[in-house]
């Protein structure tokens, strides 16, 4: 019988989680701080940041929002970024993506500290993720972990298939998956037999980007289904990677759209950001 992974409660017991840690912080004298840098006017970013604002005064971490206008330089914005990494009180720098097409968004990434990157996006948390060491796992891949522990799967020895290979969501994903001894193959546009490489999946990530991807034959009966696209609809509304109601009939657990992984990757910065005020003031 197929149980839908609620991420909308996970999120919540998530907030919560990190939200215990900040007041042991703050009873040390550590008030954890977030700075999130918005340049331009997209109405889905402006959307996000005040999510995450919302999350983190829910959490009791202090949050700064910097926004700056959409014709802001290059220039303009890494002297943002430098100066919040300056400062002490700030513990986390996330800087909101799409940045305006002037911008070089490899560039303000890297501008921002390996220590201070709770956004998991750095070369130096990249890399330190592949092999293993202690980092900021990036959020999206690193909630969608949590959300399939959740319904009490072994990751252990499960073959797993990620279709996508971005850097914010599909390789990450594949890592932590096989960091939790699962075997993993990512799958993107140039694989083939890729109905049947899923159909094999104990555990199947969809990142592609594409509504509907995902169909239900494409699924094995008992599988995890964890589907991180968001796609807006021509009739307005979100759509995830995944045939949902075509999955559902075969998946053991499945993730919906809205509701699924979109608050856990909130959720899961609240707790890189509390990680960091811990490990910056020498209490992790």
């Amino acid at each position: 019988m197929m149980a839908i992974i609620d991420g909308k409660a996970l999120a919540a017991a998530t907030k919560a989680e990190a939200a215990q840690k900040v007041q042991a912080l703050r009873e040390k004298g550590v008030v954890p701080c977030l700075a999130v840098v918005l340049v331009g006017e997209n109405p889905a970013s402006q959307v996000y940041v005040r999510g995450k604002v919302n999350d983190c005064a829910e959490c009791g971490i202090e949050s700064r929002s910097i926004h700056m206008a959409e014709t802001a330089t290059q220039d303009e914005v890494l002297a943002q970024v430098r100066a919040l990494a300056a400062d002490a009180s700030v513990h986390g720098i996330l800087v909101q993506l799409p940045l305006p097409a002037q911008i070089n968004e490899k560039a303000v990434i890297n501008a921002i500290p390996p220590e201070k990157d709770v956004d998991g996006f750095s070369p130096v948390n990249v890399g330190r993720m592949q092999i293993g060491e202690p980092c900021y796992l990036p959020c999206t891949p690193a909630g969608c972990i949590r959300m399939i522990e959740s319904t009490g799967t072994d990751i252990c020895g499960k073959n797993a298939v990620v279709i996508g290979r971005s850097n914010i969501v599909g390789k990450p994903a594949a890592m932590l998956l096989l960091e939790k001894n699962a075997t993993v193959t990512i799958c993107h546009s140039k694989t083939k037999n890729l109905r049947e490489i899923c159909a094999a999946a104990d555990i199947l990530v969809a990142a592609v980007g594409r509504a509907g991807f995902v169909t239900g034959d494409m699924v094995k009966p008992g599988a995890v289904v964890i589907d991180v696209g968001i796609n807006r609809g021509a009739d307005g509304k979100l759509h995830g990677d995944v045939d949902f109601a075509a999955a559902a009939e075969k998946a053991a657990f499945i993730t919906p759209v809205p509701g699924g992984v979109g608050p856990m990757t909130r959720a899961m910065l609240m707790l890189n950001t509390v990680q960091a005020a811990a490990r910056q003031n020498g209490l992790a």
